[in-house]
Order: structure tokens, then sequence, then C-alpha cells
């Protein structure tokens, strides 16, 4: 429907006694307007474009964490609609020397009940490829905030790669009467220098059941999500690079920044810092 020469629609909706919107939809012709959810689209879409990874639970926690009151189903339409639904994980493989003559230790972790940090701390290795060879990353991670306290990258998997890790969470960390210190039964978690050290300092030691991967698959997880989100989204040229480009992952990114589902939607240095805080508050009332 078109106006005449000299007759707006405005006047046109005036003569008829019809609302404009009234007007569109006998025109068949729809309002123009802006878009109510553009401003949660752009927030969303900034959220993906730090954290490619994050799905739609990941992403209304961080929303909420801004201000934002929103609605889950809200958040997966409009992902679903701007594309930016999480893609498929690639998978990766753990491999470990357990064909060794040196002890090994019973599971003590299978059955702890974590209710503070340096209770359990759990540790494991991994291998990154760079463009001409491979390096080895091992880990420690604080089993009740998931916080990395340990690390180190080189590019062979002697007992000194894990020795370093533990060197660095021992420097970090108070080792707390009763720690534990859980992995699998790799030979380098098994050597007399690594096991002394931990001794030394008082801990326990803790090793996965004989071919059951799953009595270390907090730590397997943690390795997974720092492949698809770090490791498998760069190309490294050499170690230097390489043991740059984590350090910021694991210290700045996954330790400070990275919401963690187990954490109610917190990332590790933020949930142990709440816990701290707590606790102090508990012991001054």
């Amino acid at each position: 429907m078109k106006a005449r020469r000299g007759l707006t629609i405005e006047r046109m909706v005036e003569l008829g006694r019809v609302s404009r919107s009234g007007f569109y939809r006998f025109d068949g012709v729809a309002e123009p307007g802006p878009d109510p959810h553009m401003d949660l689209r752009d927030t969303i879409q900034r959220i993906a474009l730090e954290w490619p990874s994050y799905g739609r639970p990941r992403i209304t926690a961080e929303l909420r964490r801004q201000g934002w009151t929103v609605n889950p189903k809200l958040v997966y339409r409009l992902m679903r609609e701007d594309n930016l639904l999480c893609v498929r994980k690639r998978k990766f493989v753990v491999t470990t020397d357990s064909n060794h003559a040196r002890k090994v230790y019973p599971n003590l972790a299978r059955d702890m009940v974590l209710t503070a940090p340096d209770q359990l701390w759990r540790a494991d290795i991994t291998y990154i490829r760079l463009r001409e060879e491979f390096v080895f990353l091992a880990v420690i991670l604080d089993a009740w905030s998931r916080r990395v306290i340990g690390w180190a990258l080189d590019r062979t998997m002697e007992d000194e790669l894990t020795l370093a890790a533990l060197r660095m969470a021992l420097a970090r960390r108070t080792a707390q009467p009763g720690l534990v210190h859980h992995s699998d039964r790799g030979s380098q978690y098994a050597s007399n220098d690594y096991t002394d050290l931990l001794k030394a300092n008082g801990i326990d030691i803790s090793m996965s059941r004989k071919g059951n991967p799953w009595d270390n698959a907090a730590c397997e997880s943690f390795m997974k999500t720092l492949k698809y989100e770090e490791v498998l989204r760069n190309e490294y040229r050499d170690l230097a690079e390489a043991r740059a480009s984590i350090r910021e992952f694991l210290e700045k990114v996954y330790n400070q920044k990275r919401l963690h589902s187990a954490l109610g939607y917190l990332p590790p240095a933020e949930f142990e810092r709440n816990h701290k805080e707590a606790a102090a508050r508990q012991l001054s009332s």
C-alpha cells in the first residue's frame, strides 16, 4: 500500500483512525526497528571472542558476572543465531611409562573429601607439538580449587621435568599436614629424587591404580582444556615461544580469568580468595 502524493503515512493513519503498527500489519510490511538484544549480542560476541571454547553455560555465567540478568534459553538462541555455539573438542593422547621397577604407592586420593586448598595436589604430564619437535609439560594442580600451582616445560620427559614443577609448587604453597600428592604410576613420579622431595616436605604419596586412567581424571581433564583452549589454537615456532605463551595461559588466563563449572563458574584464584576471606570473617566473628 503506497501513500498518495501529498498524503503521508502519518496522515493516513490519523484519517483511518488506526495505529501505525496496525497499518503496517495490514500492508504486509514489517515496521523496521532496532534489535532489542543488540547490546546483549555485542557482549556475548565479545565474550566468545575472548573465550572461543565457552559454551552456553559459561557465557551465561560470565554475563551474570558482568551484571546482566539473562535467561540461558535466550543466550542459547542468540548464540545459535550468531553461529557462536562451541565447536567439538579434539581428542588427544596421554601416554604414561609405568613399565619400571621403581616403588609405586597406593591410591590415597580416591576417598578424600576436600574442603580447602592444599589438601590434595594432582600431577600429570602431556606433550605439546612445536613446528619441528615435541616438548613436554608437567603440571601440578590443587585438586580443590583446580588452580595450577606448579609447571615446567622442556624437551625431555626426564625426572628433572617433574621435579621442576614440584619445586615451583613447593615455593608457592605451604605443605599442610596431611597433604597428599597424587599422580599416575609414571617413572618420573616414582623416582627416588621425586618421592624423597615429597617426603622431606611431609607430603603423602598417592598413585593411580594399575590400568585405571580415571583415578587422575581431573588432571587429564585440565590437560584437555589446555590443549583445546591454548595449544591447538597456536603454532609455536620454538620452545621459548611455547613457554611464554603457555605461561600466559596458565598464570593469567586459566588461574585468574577462566570460569570453572565445578567452582560455581568462578576462576580458581577467585575461588581460593573467596574461601580465604570467608575463613577470615569466621575467625573474627
